[in-house]
């Protein structure tokens, strides 16, 4: 600030990771924008939240704090799907695990409070966007209240919030205090229902929706009270399907929940950003690196993506466990041509050490970009949390032709040896596309792909929103066959949920048999972790099926995975292979009438006996096991892909 010439900041942005000043960190993204429009922007970047005094260090700020939790909420990178706490944070300097509370932004705001009574503080980032309305929270196993009432925020912007931030931050400037900034999209704040809407209740969506065609005028659905939702799981259901059906720009009505004596209102969700506004984001004059206070210590979150480029937003996948859609919309984003060749110059010219590999191209899934509605007018009207389940819409555009265009300009920058895609590929949209497989395994493969079939049943796909094995079966075909042509020897890793909403143990026993029949053995497996928000989420809190009608006494019931005990199982039979749970499985199938599978046999599950010397529980690591038909192969160190 003293080189600057600067005696205040105008906004000081408070953030729960590390200050890496790159467009894959929302900080970032957001700091430079305000910077662009004139503002004078503070970061203060993981703070010890025990005192007040570092959320002092750079002064009063003139017009509003804004806090975030960082990439990732706050309990999810904190604890693991058992409740136990992690020992590492991608997002922090060396892994370090102890840099931020849990529930920082919630503590965040607290501290700001103290150190500057009356700032205005502004809620935003994933953590907010998650828990904008009362929530189950897992790790209390409980409703929690909206996040703005818990951290006594002024406003909470969710989603991609870079037009919001921007309308708020000059209105403020202009003189309106934040509280009366009632009308921007994407804000979520406390106010009474004005007189002149109309109240809707969610208590059954087609007749709310029938009301909200014979009402004139504007409309607000109104959502079961926090206090009732707390304690009615039929109730919760209602609202969360609510939510879900009213996150389309085209057609979101307000809502608004009661939280005691007070009106929570939530406007209709952003308007997607267009290509040039896409453009205008990442072209901003990010540093791309951490900060140098850091010194040489390592940030994995920053090696993992410091030569990735992201060329969309947005999913319209639907996956019930994913709350990809709750944040970023299901309406495809995307950047031109122009803008990511750039970027991948930038990476080229100015990242130390780089070899010429892009380790990346894609974003919340590889293969989505320029896809969209064939239609604009039927993209506004439709209420469907998918584009592609139970089956991919006739309305949807699922051309590749503009991502093979992008791979082979992309290919052509001098100094680029390989570009690899590391995001996960939507494969019932690839098998769309032979041409796409083609180009993608000829040239962009390094060995092996990420993929994504989640399960073998279709109990627990329906639930999930994903489609049949069937689909992937295909695309292990058109891939291996790809491979073949290219003379490479390339392998699928395929990724799976245990213990998912919907999910039986005879499901995860048949899904095991399959595992074994083609011959995998999956060393990175997923315990399905209910995180803020998701459908799925829903699901096991209140064991109702909110994709169906939510009606007291006649919802859906699904099968919930909630015990110790049955997740452990569902875990163990994904790495059937593992000697540690034979034990436990063989005790489980004898439970379940399916001994028979115990034995030798290549059709049996697991063996009769322990391996003399190892296998029991507390035994050593054992080397990197055969994977992939004998071959050795380890996914150590790989991500996990975006879900």
């Amino acid at each position: 600030m003293s080189a600057l010439g600067w005696n205040e900041c105008d906004i000081v942005l408070v953030t729960g990771d590390a200050y890496v000043d790159h467009p894959s960190f929302g900080m970032a993204i957001i700091g430079r924008l305000l910077e662009a429009q004139g503002f004078r922007v503070g970061i203060i970047s993981q703070p010890d939240w025990l005192s007040a005094e570092p959320f002092k260090a750079l002064g009063r700020p003139r017009l509003f704090f804004g806090v975030t939790g960082g990439n990732m909420d706050s309990m999810v990178n904190r604890y693991t799907s058992d409740r136990r706490l992690r020992h590492d944070d991608a997002y922090t300097p060396n892994g370090d695990g102890s840099k931020r509370p849990d529930r920082c932004t919630i503590v965040y705001t607290q501290r700001c409070r103290e150190a500057f009574k009356d700032v205005p503080v502004i809620l935003g980032g994933i953590e907010a966007s998650l828990r904008r309305i009362a929530h189950y929270d897992y790790w209390s196993d409980k409703v929690r209240r909206s996040i703005l009432a818990d951290a006594k925020a002024d406003l909470l912007l969710y989603g991609n919030a870079e037009r919001a931030v921007v309308e708020v931050a000059l209105r403020m400037a202009a003189g309106e205090k934040a509280r009366e900034i009632k009308d921007v999209r994407g804000v979520a704040l406390f106010r009474p229902v004005p007189e002149d809407y109309t109240e809707l209740p969610a208590d059954d969506l087609d007749s709310a929706d029938e009301a909200a065609a014979r009402v004139p005028g504007k409309t607000v659905i109104r959502l079961p009270s926090f206090e009732t939702v707390e304690h009615d799981k039929d109730a919760y259901a209602r609202a969360s399907r609510v939510l879900h059906r009213e996150a389309n720009p085209g057609n979101a009505r307000p809502l608004v929940q009661r939280h005691g004596d007070r009106d929570l209102w939530l406007n209709a969700p952003p308007i997607p950003l267009t290509s040039p506004e896409m453009d205008a984001v990442y072209d901003l004059p990010y540093a791309r690196a951490p900060h140098p206070s850091y010194g040489d210590a390592k940030i994995p979150a920053w090696e993992m993506i410091k030569t990735s480029v992201t060329v969309m937003r947005g999913c319209f996948g639907g996956c019930t466990f994913c709350s990809i859609t709750e944040h970023e919309g299901r309406i495809i984003q995307s950047r031109s041509e122009a803008s990511i060749l750039r970027e991948i110059e930038l990476i080229r010219d100015k990242t130390p050490g780089f070899a010429g590999v892009i380790s990346d191209i894609g974003g919340p899934t590889a293969n989505m970009y320029r896809m969209a509605c064939k239609d604009p007018n039927i993209e506004k009207a439709c209420r469907l949390p998918s584009c592609v389940f139970p089956d991919i819409c006739p309305n949807l555009n699922t051309s590749h032709d503009a991502l093979i265009s992008l791979y082979r300009k992309v290919r052509e920058v001098k100094g680029i040896k390989k570009v690899m895609v590391a995001s996960g590929v939507r494969y019932d949209l690839a098998v769309k596309s032979p041409e796409y497989i083609k180009e993608l395994v000829t040239h962009h493969v390094g060995g092996y792909l990420k993929i994504a079939p989640e399960h073998t049943e279709r109990g627990p796909l329906d639930v999930m929103m994903k489609p049949g094995i069937g689909t992937y079966d295909r695309f292990k075909e058109m891939f291996d066959a790809a491979a073949k042509e290219a003379g490479k020897k390339y392998y699928l890793i395929p990724y799976f949920i245990a213990a998912h909403p919907g999910t039986t143990d005879e499901d995860m026993l048949n899904l095991a048999l399959w595992l074994k029949k083609n011959r995998y053995r999956a060393d990175q497996v997923q315990t399905f972790l209910p995180s803020p928000m998701a459908t799925a989420t829903a699901m096991y809190h209140t064991g109702v099926n909110t994709l169906k009608g939510v009606r007291r006494g006649g919802s859906e019931a699904v099968e919930t995975v909630r015990g110790g005990r049955q997740r452990r199982l569902h875990k163990a039979f994904l790495r059937y292979h593992d000697p540690e749970n034979w034990p436990f499985l063989r005790e489980a199938l004898k439970d379940m009438g399916r001994a028979d599978l115990i034995g030798p046999r290549p059709e049996q599950l697991v063996p009769a006996h322990q391996p003399n010397g190892g296998g029991q529980p507390g035994d050593k690591k054992r080397p990197a096991r055969l994977n992939f038909k004998g071959q050795k192969f380890t996914t150590k160190g790989v991500p996990m892909p975006k879900p």
